[in-house]
């Protein structure tokens, strides 16, 4: 067939490249099937752990997505670019199909922290107009700002509808079209979507099923990795060309030349997204002379290699049939690729042939990811224990949760009766108050609890001090949360709480069933608890004794508005770079309040707040510039004021540099 022979003419130039690194956001993989010997494959802990399951749905999902890009030539399923580098990090469950936007955005968040180029999600959460929550459009955005591809199902409801992440923006959604390229009627579509969607084929897909064997799925979840697979050969010949490999200019070329529907196609050209994925066009776009340069470009994130009050995320797999496949069969005409070719017009003849990258093994499951170089320390920044590990500087409110009934029960046990208002009443183990004096009267039994850190009552880590100064750091969590139950006019009051640690690699189960992940404080250092009305009143003192006459309402509004954007519209999982240089700014808005004093006793209030790479730094850092702007809100015409200052987040704890340069900004 010409159509397949265009495809081929395409892999005969390459079949991927070890610097260009996919992550596969799915359910489990089946690494021992036949079709995976031999690709360089890296298993990133998650909160989904184990092993693929020959029975599991989810199992099967991840497995068969996996194959469609990495299965290996000569084994029973070719994928489309066997010879990039693949990051497997499962999130969804063999026993649910579903995972909240919160663990969506930690795992997106990790495969950009692990290097890759491209993040392939065969998922999504159906909304109404594809609003998000803010933990999952930081993550995105995450993907923009280190230019990053993150390709995503459109979702299989057949509807005028929209799934997140699909929907949001730079990011590269897609539908499924049937072998004769008209979009099949699961397949969904909506206004978003005529913007950023590509119609590929996701009838029938060829793929591994775990335990040996192929199968045929159809449905968004298989056009999906089809996408993914051709967006890393272009990288590839970006690379071949001794060009960056830009991800956002690849998606761009995409959309640019997608082929658009006929009306044989589809009476309703809606349905049809952008148009269909046109692999000769793409190339013709990229590297026949038509390039659009409108894109600015941005060098893409190594892989290491180059030198439920929460809404849920649900799989876009659509249960239809599964027509079992030989192994051995015809690997160019099984393999996705080829299927790929059936709606497309002939290659450019304008294309240079390249050599084959050579044959990587599999890694399975390290104990803890790897780290790009702007997020991680490495051993000339700090001690070797935190090599290769993953920062965190979150902030959040302290929690305990017991993880069994069993666990509460001891407690309840143990725990002396309470006397209220004269009346002796039994334990109960969930009043905090009654926690904080146990733990006071018995400090060993902070081990046995499981401390949290929530946000907005959202538990987003585990925590467990490790290390020689262990004990010490439990009291400090005792003291936190003793602070944390005062009058809210005290001046112990702690409203919020700074933890510094590492990643472990391991989940903890709470009693709701919820996973988390697990950090680990290494010493109390850093860990800081905001008594906000001293924090207040302190910034009041030093602001009036820069400006005499300062108004104390407008600054403790100012400090308010501050301190709220963070907690609030900003809210992290502090594991990047510019979350963790956030956090530290917020911990030190005490710091800044005293270098904006003239600003905020004038009348002036916070407008935004941005973190970008600072230019400069020390050696062997990692800087970033906070950038904090006031506007006057009752003259639009006075001049803003900009603060910045340079926080170095190599180091588990933060530190600011130098002196916080101010200047005024008309815009």
């Amino acid at each position: 067939m010409e159509q397949i022979a265009e495809v081929s003419f395409i892999t005969s130039q390459t079949l991927g490249n070890s610097q260009v690194c996919i992550a596969v956001l799915d359910g489990l993989v089946d690494l021992k099937h036949p079709c995976f010997q031999g690709a360089d494959l890296t298993v990133l802990p998650t909160l989904v752990s184990g092993q693929a399951k020959p029975d599991g749905g989810m199992s099967l999902h991840g497995t068969h997505v996996t194959s469609i890009i990495f299965g290996q030539p000569g084994s029973p399923v070719r994928g489309i670019a066997p010879k990039c580098k693949g990051l497997i990090v499962p999130v969804f469950h063999d026993d649910r199909l579903n995972l909240s936007q919160l663990d969506l955005a930690r795992a997106i968040e990790q495969a950009v922290n692990a290097g890759a180029h491209i993040i392939s999600l065969s998922g999504g959460q159906l909304t109404d107009e594809g609003e998000a929550e803010g933990w999952l459009q930081r993550s995105v955005q995450l993907c923009q700002d280190n230019n990053v591809l993150l390709v995503a199902a459109a979702g299989n409801d057949g509807c005028e509808c929209l799934h997140v992440p699909a929907a949001l923006p730079a990011v590269l959604a897609v539908g499924a079209m049937d072998e004769q390229g008209q979009p099949i009627a699961f397949s969904n579509w909506g206004e978003t979507y005529q913007d950023q969607g590509i119609l590929a084929l996701g009838e029938n897909i060829l793929g591994a099923q775990p335990g040996g064997g192929t199968t045929r799925l159809s449905g968004t979840s298989f056009a999906t990795p089809i996408v993914t697979g051709v967006a890393a050969l272009l990288l590839s010949l970006q690379i071949q060309r001794g060009e960056t490999p830009n991800p956002q200019k690849v998606r761009e070329a995409i959309l640019k030349s997608a082929l658009p529907c006929t009306t044989a196609d589809t009476p309703d050209q809606r349905r049809c997204l952008v148009g269909k994925l046109n692999i000769p066009g793409v190339l013709e776009y990229l590297f026949g002379g038509t390039v659009s340069e409108s894109l600015e470009t941005v060098v893409a994130s190594g892989c290491g290699c180059g030198g439920m009050g929460q809404n849920e995320v649900e799989s876009s797999d659509l249960p239809l049939d599964e027509a079992a496949v030989e192994a051995g069969e015809d690997l160019i005409e099984a393999a996705s690729l080829a299927q790929v070719a059936a709606s497309m017009p002939p290659a450019p003849s304008s294309l240079v042939s390249a050599s084959t990258p050579s044959t990587h093994s599999i890694t399975s499951q390290i104990p803890a990811m790897t780290q790009s170089t702007s997020n991680f320390v490495t051993a000339s920044q700090a001690p070797s224990e935190l090599a290769d590990s993953q920062l965190v500087y979150a902030l959040g409110t302290l929690g305990y949760d017991f993880g069994s009934e069993a666990r509460r029960d001891t407690f309840k046990q143990l725990m002396p009766a309470y006397s209220i208002g004269g009346i002796t009443v039994p334990a109960n183990p969930y009043d905090a108050r009654q926690m904080v004096d146990y733990l006071g009267a018995s400090p060993s039994e902070s081990r046995s609890l499981i401390w949290t850190l929530n946000i907005e009552l959202t538990p987003i880590y585990a925590i467990e001090p490790q290390g020689a100064f262990a004990r010490e750091t439990y009291a400090v969590l005792q003291e936190l949360l003793a602070g944390q139950i005062q009058g809210e006019t005290s001046e112990e009051f702690v409203e919020r709480v700074s933890i510094p640690g590492l990643l472990t690699g391991r989940t903890v189960k709470l009693f709701s069933g919820q996973m988390v992940p697990l950090l680990a404080p290494q010493n109390p250092r850093g860990m800081y608890g905001w008594k906000i009305n001293t924090l207040v009143s302190a910034a009041i003192e030093t602001v009036q004794t820069t400006v005499g006459d300062a108004q104390e309402d407008a600054i403790r509004r100012t400090l308010g508005s501050f301190l709220n954007r963070i907690y609030y519209d900003l809210r992290n999982l502090g594991t990047t770079s510019q979350d963790r240089a956030l956090n530290f700014a917020a911990t030190n808005a005490f710091q800044a309040a005293s270098t904006f004093a003239e600003a905020v006793a004038t009348g002036m209030e916070l407008d935004s707040i941005n973190v970008e790479k600072s230019p400069f730094c020390r050696l062997d850092s990692d800087c970033w510039d906070v950038k904090l702007k006031f506007f006057d809100p009752e003259n639009s015409r006075r001049a803003k004021k900009v603060f910045r200052f340079t926080i170095d987040v190599s180091d588990l704890i933060p530190v600011t540099l130098g002196d916080v340069r101010t200047w005024s900004s008309p815009y």
